[in-house]
C-alpha cells in the first residue's frame, strides 16, 4: 500500500439541509420529462382543434355561399334548355342538361310538360317533374356521359347503363343502384334551385323489359 492519503479539501462532505433543498427545488437546465409530456400533449391537443376547426368551416363553407354542398340556383326552364347535355339532343325532347356548379343533370319526367312549382325534397320529380341527378355513377363515382342515339346514361369507366332518368339498367354494368338525386325546389316565378347538401340515394337497378326502365332508342355509344 502506499502512504499517500487525501487532504482535508479532497476528502467528501455530507450535503447540508440547504444544498439538499435546493438540488429538490431547483430548475434543471433544459426540459424535464414533466414539461415535455406536457407541452406534447397540449401540441397534440391544439393540433386537434385546428383540424376541428379547419373541417367545420370546410362543411359549412359550401352552404354558406352557395357552393356545391349547398344550395344551387339553376334558373328557369329556359335557362336549363340552353344548356345541352351533349350535342345533338334537346331539353324539350328528354334529354338531360347538365350544370358543372351543381354537379347535376337536370332531366324532365314527362317532356311535354314543363317545370312544375314546387317542393322535391326527394330529387325524383314527382311534385316538380324535374329529376335532379347526381352527375356520379353510383360504381365508382366516374362521370357517365349521355348517348344521344340511345337516350341512355353510360359509364365510360365500366360500362354502367342508365336510362335518361338515371334508373340503372340491371344486366348492363357493375352500378349497384341508379343514380343518386339532390332534393330542389321550383318557385313560383318558375326559378330551379338546388340543394346538393341532401342527396338521396338511387332505387334498385331494373332488368331489361321490365316497367320502370325506359327502352334505348338505339344503339349504344361505348
Amino acid at each position: 500500500m502506499g502512504n499517500w492519503k487525501l487532504t482535508v479539501s479532497e476528502q467528501p462532505r455530507a450535503l447540508t439541509p440547504e444544498v439538499l433543498k435546493s438540488m429538490r427545488t431547483g430548475r434543471t437546465a433544459g426540459l424535464s420529462r414533466r414539461q415535455l409530456l406536457r407541452r406534447s400533449l397540449g401540441a397534440g391537443v391544439g393540433l386537434w382543434l385546428a383540424e376541428l376547426v379547419g373541417g367545420t368551416i370546410g362543411f359549412l363553407w359550401p352552404n354558406l355561399a352557395g357552393g356545391f354542398g349547398g344550395k344551387v340556383q339553376i334558373g328557369d326552364i329556359k335557362v336549363v334548355a340552353a344548356s345541352p347535355a351533349t350535342s345533338g339532343t334537346k331539353f324539350s325532347e328528354g334529354a338531360p342538361a347538365y350544370f358543372q356548379d351543381a354537379q347535376s343533370f337536370i332531366v324532365l319526367l314527362d317532356p311535354s310538360r314543363g317545370f312544375i312549382p314546387g317542393d322535391n325534397p326527394e330529387g325524383d320529380g314527382a311534385t316538380t317533374n324535374v329529376r335532379t341527378l347526381w352527375q356520379r355513377c353510383t360504381h365508382l363515382g366516374c362521370k357517365p356521359n349521355f348517348c344521344a342515339s340511345n337516350f341512355w346514361f353510360e359509364c365510360p369507366c365500366h360500362g354502367s347503363r342508365y336510362d335518361r332518368l338515371g334508373i340503372k339498367v340491371r344486366e348492363l354494368g357493375p352500378a349497384p343502384r341508379s343514380l343518386d338525386r339532390f332534393a330542389s325546389t321550383i318557385d313560383a316565378a318558375g326559378i330551379l334551385t338546388i340543394d346538393t347538401g341532401k342527396i338521396t340515394l338511387g332505387p334498385l337497378p331494373v332488368s331489361l323489359g321490365q316497367p320502370g326502365l325506359i327502352p334505348a332508342k338505339g344503339p349504344g355509344c361505348l
